[in-house]
């Protein structure tokens, strides 16, 4: 059953990147979203975490603004609402939904609160992580989404990942650290 529903909220979730709504472009799909699932599958056992609440996290995490560009600032705030809907529909147990709920409420590395659960810190984890490895989708959000000129979206970039870095437990950080002191030295 949890198989069926992975599946069906996956290809959801690839149909709204692939969407002409999306505002970042397909390209989301494999150099963020498949990203951070790849990373919170294997930091899932480092942090504790039921690595079911973690993928299906993952998957949903950001699913409100790539669905709905209103929803890009808040969407920390209105991820769990709409992962809730999807996860409801297909009959997924309401205390685990729950769990999903919470991890994705807590992955923003700009909006500072306390993970209540190692899900939640799983998942904020291997979004940074995915920020440090897949530097040209922080490029392509600073220079094609928000349009920068090349200064700010340098600044903007550099800030980003510094952010990022700053959310990683210690362990963690030391499997990125080479890519985010080449990222840094670059920019």
């Amino acid at each position: 059953m949890i198989e069926t529903i992975k599946n069906r909220i996956e290809e959801i979730v690839e149909q709204a990147c692939a969407a002409d709504t999306n505002i970042f472009g397909h390209d989301i799909w494999t150099h963020h979203i498949l990203p951070v699932i790849q990373n919170a599958k294997r930091l899932a056992p480092r942090f504790d975490a039921d690595p079911e609440i973690v993928e299906l996290a993952a998957l949903l995490h950001d699913y409100a603004s790539i669905k709905d560009k209103a929803l890009y600032e808040d969407h920390h705030v209105h991820g769990p609402i709409e992962a809730e809907k999807l996860l409801k529909r297909f009959g997924y147990p309401g205390k685990k939904t729950e769990a999903v709920k919470d991890a994705i409420a807590t992955h923003r590395a700009s909006v500072r609160v306390e993970y209540r659960s190692a899900e939640g810190a799983c998942l904020a984890n291997a979004d940074a992580m995915s920020h440090i490895e897949h530097v040209p989708s922080l490029l392509y959000l600073a220079y094609i989404h928000h349009g920068m000129g090349i200064d700010e979206g340098k600044t903007w970039v550099k800030a980003k990942l510094q952010r990022s870095w700053q959310k990683l437990r210690k362990d963690v950080q030391d499997i990125v650290r080479s890519n985010y002191e080449a990222a840094l030295k670059l920019l």
